[in-house]
Parts: C-alpha cells; sequence; structure tokens
C-alpha cells in the first residue's frame, strides 16, 4: 500500500492523523484506553465540562431511534477544575491531542473557562454553544449570529494562545451565518454539526420516552444532513473544519473531508463499537492510498460539484 502521510494541521494544532472523537461520546478516554492505547487518535474532544459540577439530567435520557440515538444527558460533568485536577494529568501522559469542551450560561462563564483551561495544558478550546442563554429567556446562543459572536470573542480574549473552535448547531436556519459570524469573531475553527432536536413518544403510556422530553438526535441519520452543512460552510469561511455527525465508517469520513473538513470526529459509533474511531482512521489511510494521494489532507475539499 502507498505510504500516506496521515497527519492533518486544525488552526495550528498538528494532529498525527485527522480523527478525534466527538464530545460526550468518548467521557475523558479511561475506560476506551482499556481496549486500545488512545494514543492511536489524532485527538479526543473531551466531556463538555461547565463553570460547576453538574448531575445531569433524570433518567430516562437515552433513547434508540432507527439508524441513531437520541440522548438528553444535561451535560452531567465534574466541572472545569474537577477535570483540570483529575482527568487532565491522566490525559497528558497520552501522546494525543487534547481538546477541551465547553458549555456556558453567559459570554461570562465561556470567558472564566476558557481562562482556567488557558494555562492548563489542553491543546484547543472547543466552545458549545448549543446552550442556553439565561438572561435571553433561554434562546440558545447558537441561534443568533451576534450571540454566537458575543460568546465567541469572549472566548477568544481568555482563552490565550490556545486556539478556539466554535460547535455549532443544526439548528438554524442557515448555518452559514453563524459560521461568518463567529469567523469574524475571531474563532480559529468551526466544529459541525451537533445534534438535532428529536422526540420519541411511547404510544402506549402516551409519554415522552425521554424524561426532558426531547434530546439530540445522533448517529447514522445525521450524516447526510452534516456532509451537506460542512460543504455549505467550508464553502461560506475560511477557518479550518471539524466534521462531524453520522461518521461511522472511513467511507463518511472521507465523504465529510471532500465536502471540505479538515478532520472528522467519531461520536455515537464509539457506543456500538469501541473501535470504531481506529477502524476509520486505518481505513482513511486506505482510501487516501487507493486514490494515490500523498497524504490524506488532500481530500480535504475534494468533491467536484456537478
Amino acid at each position: 500500500m502507498k505510504h500516506v502521510d496521515m497527519s492533518v494541521n486544525l488552526a495550528g494544532m498538528v494532529m498525527k492523523n485527522p480523527v478525534v472523537v466527538a464530545s460526550g461520546t468518548y467521557g475523558f478516554g479511561r475506560e476506551f484506553n482499556e481496549f486500545y492505547d488512545i494514543s492511536a487518535l489524532g485527538g479526543i474532544c473531551c466531556k463538555g465540562l461547565t463553570l460547576h459540577p453538574r448531575e445531569g439530567n433524570p433518567p430516562p435520557r437515552i433513547a434508540e431511534t432507527p439508524s441513531g440515538i437520541l440522548n438528553s444527558v444535561g451535560l452531567q460533568n465534574p466541572g472545569v477544575d474537577g477535570f483540570i485536577a483529575h482527568e487532565l494529568p491522566w490525559l497528558r501522559q497520552r501522546d494525543v491531542k487534547i481538546i477541551a469542551n465547553i458549555s456556558g450560561n453567559t459570554p461570562e462563564e465561556y470567558g472564566i473557562m476558557c481562562e482556567k483551561l488557558s494555562d492548563s495544558g489542553v491543546d484547543m478550546i472547543e466552545v458549545n454553544v448549543s446552550c442556553p442563554n439565561v438572561k435571553c429567556g433561554g434562546l440558545q446562543y447558537g441561534t443568533v449570529p451576534a450571540m454566537t459572536a458575543e460568546v465567541t470573542e469572549q472566548a477568544k480574549k481568555h482563552a490565550g494562545n490556545v486556539p478556539v473552535m466554535i460547535k455549532l448547531s443544526p439548528n438554524v436556519t442557515d448555518i452559514t451565518a453563524i459560521a461568518r459570524a463567529v469567523e469574524d469573531a475571531g474563532a480559529d475553527a468551526v466544529s459541525l454539526i451537533n445534534t438535532i432536536r428529536g422526540m420519541r413518544i411511547d404510544v402506549n403510556t402516551r409519554r415522552p420516552i425521554l424524561h426532558m422530553n426531547t434530546g439530540g438526535l445522533s448517529g447514522p441519520a445525521v450524516l447526510p444532513v452534516a456532509v451537506r452543512m460542512v460543504w455549505e460552510v467550508a464553502n461560506t469561511v475560511k477557518i479550518p473544519i471539524l466534521g462531524m455527525g453520522g461518521v461511522a465508517k472511513a467511507e463518511d469520513a472521507a465523504q465529510m473531508m471532500l465536502a471540505g473538513a479538515t478532520a472528522v470526529a467519531v461520536g455515537t459509533a464509539c457506543f456500538a463499537d469501541p473501535f470504531a474511531p481506529v477502524k476509520v482512521r486505518d481505513g482513511l489511510e486506505a482510501i487516501a492510498a487507493a486514490q494515490g494521494l500523498s497524504r490524506v489532507g488532500e481530500l480535504t475539499g475534494g468533491v467536484r460539484p456537478w
């Protein structure tokens, strides 16, 4: 097989390969490290962090759907200080890029968390803007360009030299407007897509299956939506993209890269197969080699429109 350079550069963060794992699907890597050395990955997007520890939503908070799952976990996490004290030292012993994912209720909370993380040793901060703005009646930051830009500016102001990547919500009319807003506000990269809001109802009890009524849909069912949005954003902004949403095999990841993603994240597939990210990595290398490429990065933006 032809040798392929698998390294990629995501906003100045050089990874040994373009495969990372999506936040919320891999914890902090400890459990998966029992199956294989997580240094095999390009990076790990850690479980979402909030300023203070959270217990998350009451169960049931996971529901299976055809070709995916709905989740309403509610950001259960040890808090940013707990992460820095107890999880990060272990992660830093692994040869893998560390992406901290954060969620806040106010722009100020985002700023505080970025400041705490800026000197901690993480390689990138992923900012989840699919969070309710408590000052604006619960409207999500990621649905209004001006609000998304405000969070981006706060994050950049306090993140020091750590690159800031904004995780975009698909639950909007025009995702390119949000992408332009965060690029203009100084974001170093964007990741997309986050989950799509959905619902399931038990027809016998007539109750929603999830305690919180609705949840985020992920898994293979959302892949075509994610590829389309990555392609739209890639044709709108110049900053790099981490593509995610339904990636379960190498062909899925290749689609993301052809649409314009520099790197890809494997998420829900990890629940069914812990080795899915490694299989995606190996399959991507095989695809690139079969196409005669010297670098896997040559796939990025290579789609040929009709």
